[in-house]
């Protein structure tokens, strides 16, 4: 076992508090319409600020040369836009860029931009380019994943639906490509923070605003299971992810010690209603850790898992961690565990990290320049 270090904490409710109320980048059009109509704007106003802040990603009211000056200074004043500030940005040799994000506060995030190329039909490479952000939803987070470095720092507090989309903005425009897929798997759980959450991924697909495909916008859980009953109810087809990491009780317990109070069969049967309600597919994500959970036991156990459930199995090798008692599993135990799943008609893939010679893969967000 180690010793988990936390942050100093930053007393977070007085920035969300002053700031929730006015923070006009989390408005709907319906909305922004009654903001205008009560300054006696016309209704068409609310669509070109709309388009202004999610499909130009404007930085300031200067830019909206289509509102007229007056409007631009009443806004400024009563609604000021928040900002997001790239501090670091780190490269990798495999194109992913980390950046870490200064925010009003002074609490800093990290988010990950990772382009990819399209493959044809035929299987050569096409030379367009798709842009996935892994975004995140909090500062820090409360979950204390052994293997997280995240984890390791500690809860600050909520991100706003504001902050969330900005982070994918500005890594758009930093990589001048459009963002194809965002996934929120950056630092914090995401249903603990669920309001902000989804009106963050409602901005991200409208038609009106970024203008991506419900089903390439992906939330991961470590297994809230009421976020998950409250996911299932969203009328978007939104993709669930869920960190599972282990399917014995006890040693996700030890890995992931904030869910231990939500038993793997209730897990089991949230999944089994979520696949029910919606008709999608579950990915599970599972670290393999030398020693830890790669057994024959702890593969028994995931078999059993995915039974009479609709799920997609996503293995991840574990990624350097600085001070981290863990090792990734030897390439023998990934191919077996794989070829098991297959066998067991259960849909695997490996993920290749990305970005890890940057700290900027999976479990190594950190805030680290």
């Amino acid at each position: 076992m180690f010793h988990v270090k936390h942050s100093k904490h930053v007393s977070a409710r007085p920035f969300i508090m002053e700031h929730m109320d006015n923070q006009i980048k989390t408005y709907d059009i319906e909305q922004l319409t009654d903001v205008f109509s009560k300054m006696g704007q016309p209704k068409f106003r609310a669509k070109q600020l709309y388009e202004w802040l999610h499909v130009h990603q404007a930085c300031s009211y200067d830019e909206m040369t289509n509102l007229p000056l007056s409007l631009r200074q009443q806004l400024s004043e009563e609604y000021p836009l928040t900002k997001l500030a790239i501090t670091n940005k780190q490269v990798s040799q495999d194109g992913t860029r980390k950046y870490i994000f200064a925010l009003e506060d002074d609490n800093e995030i990290e988010a990950v931009g990772i382009p990819s190329k399209e493959i044809s039909d035929e299987g050569t490479t096409d030379t367009s380019t798709r842009l996935t952000v892994c975004f995140s939803t909090q500062v820090g987070c409360a979950m204390e994943c052994a293997f997280c470095a995240t984890g390791h720092e500690g809860f600050t507090r909520n991100l706003t639906a504001s902050e969330m989309v900005e982070q994918i903005s500005l890594i758009q425009k930093d990589f001048g490509i459009r963002v194809s897929n965002v996934v929120a798997m950056g630092q914090g759980e995401p249903f603990l923070n669920y309001e902000q959450l989804i009106t963050a991924l409602h901005i991200i697909n409208s038609q009106d605003g970024m203008r991506i495909g419900a089903r390439h916008i992906t939330v991961s859980t470590c297994g809230v299971i009421k976020g998950i009953e409250s996911f299932s109810k969203e009328p978007e087809q939104f993709t669930l992810a869920i960190s599972l990491h282990s399917a014995s009780q006890n040693i996700r317990d030890f890995l992931m010690p904030r869910v231990s109070n939500q038993p793997i069969e209730k897990l089991k049967e949230a999944i089994r209603r979520y696949n029910k309600k919606t008709g999608r597919r579950v990915t599970l994500e599972y670290m393999l850790i030398k020693g830890v959970n790669d057994g024959e036991d702890d593969l028994e156990a995931l078999l059993y898992f995915c039974k009479e459930i609709f799920v997609h199995v996503n293995i991840l090798t574990m990624n350097e961690i600085d001070d981290s008692p863990f090792q990734p599993s030897k390439t023998k135990v990934v191919k077996k565990w794989i070829d098991a799943l297959e066998r067991n008609h259960i849909e695997a893939t490996v993920r290749n990290p990305r970005g890890s010679d940057i700290a900027g893969a999976c479990g190594q967000l950190k805030n680290s320049k």
